[in-house]
């Protein structure tokens, strides 16, 4: 049994992850993360909201899900049990990389690219990062090179708990909501719920904020923490925000609205949150009492798109 698969598992549904014990580490996969990231932007069909780049919660780690090319499907699958990154087509064949620490982002860009040629995939990629603090180019990037397989287990852990309570609370709305993914490029694992309601595109929008924000939505996240946010977090807005959102009562009491680019958002502190009593009851009220309060000022139909329990059918 190598060391990587001796890692005990974790008990705790919500261990702590203190964003300054593993921040080399996070900024370092963060950067692997993108990497398959774009490889997925380049090749999926588009899908509305852009739903064909994400990233998705998996029994082991992180996963594209299959990615068409020419004749037969890939897949990249991140194994935070055993730290590598397989890469799997459906014609039989398979690549790994092991992942661990010293594996600069410019060696992890290396050997993916080599892998690909390996399995017959050809793919050119804007191969600098996106919305991140480094500006680094992938294959420039040495300085990047710190993983911790025991950090990145437990942050897994995280995501595999907060993508269970995304999902049942998922499961209680009948409008249109996206799948529980990872955008690889902020790091936050979220899914959203839409009105149906198309509202009118800021001209001077991004390409991507523009396909991101063409519907009435609240969304719902998981972030680990960043330079301005130095804690994890869970949070939740309204767009377009409604008039008094930030008066709105959120539960649990630890949760609160902060100023967002001048609009309301609420936040609950992942540490505060994982001290409570019933943390994933309180995780789940605290979706839905954001939800309630934006949903609600914008005049969504709430009570006919409340899925109902079965019981009650």
């Amino acid at each position: 049994m190598s060391s990587a698969t001796a890692i005990p598992p974790v008990l705790d549904e919500f261990p702590p992850l203190p964003l300054e014990e593993w921040e080399s580490t996070k900024d370092t996969l963060h950067l692997y993360l993108q990497v398959i990231g774009k490889i997925r932007l380049k090749l999926m069909p588009r899908r509305n909201h852009w739903w064909n780049v994400t990233l998705y919660v998996s029994s082991r780690g992180l996963a594209t899900g299959p990615i068409p090319y020419k004749f037969y499907t890939f897949e990249c699958a991140f194994d935070f049990i055993d730290h590598q990154l397989t890469i799997c087509t459906s014609t039989g064949a398979t690549e790994s990389i092991p992942l661990q620490d010293g594996l600069s982002v410019a060696a992890f860009y290396e050997q993916v690219m080599k892998a690909l040629e390996v399995l017959g995939i050809h793919v050119t990629l804007q191969a600098t990062p996106y919305d991140n603090k480094s500006t680094i180019p992938f294959a420039q990037d040495h300085t990047h090179a710190t993983y911790h397989p025991e950090q990145v287990h437990r942050y897994w852990r995280v995501l595999v708990t907060v993508d269970q309570v995304l999902k049942e609370f998922s499961g209680r709305f009948y409008g249109k909501t996206c799948p529980v993914q990872l955008y690889w490029h902020h790091l936050d694992l979220t899914v959203t719920r839409f009105s149906g309601k198309r509202v009118p595109v800021n001209p001077d929008a991004s390409q991507v904020e523009k396909d991101a924000y063409s519907h009435e939505v609240v969304s719902f996240g998981f972030w680990p923490g960043d330079d301005q946010v130095r804690f994890p977090a869970f949070y939740s807005y309204t767009f377009p925000s409604p008039e008094g959102l930030d008066k709105e009562p959120l539960q649990p009491a630890q949760a609160s609205w902060v100023d967002s680019n001048g609009s309301p958002m609420a936040v609950l502190n992942y540490e505060e949150l994982r001290q409570l009593s019933n943390p994933r009851q309180a995780l789940l009220n605290f979706l839905e009492s954001a939800y309630q309060a934006g949903a609600r000022l914008a005049k969504w139909p709430v009570e006919e798109l409340t899925v109902p329990p079965l019981e009650a059918l």
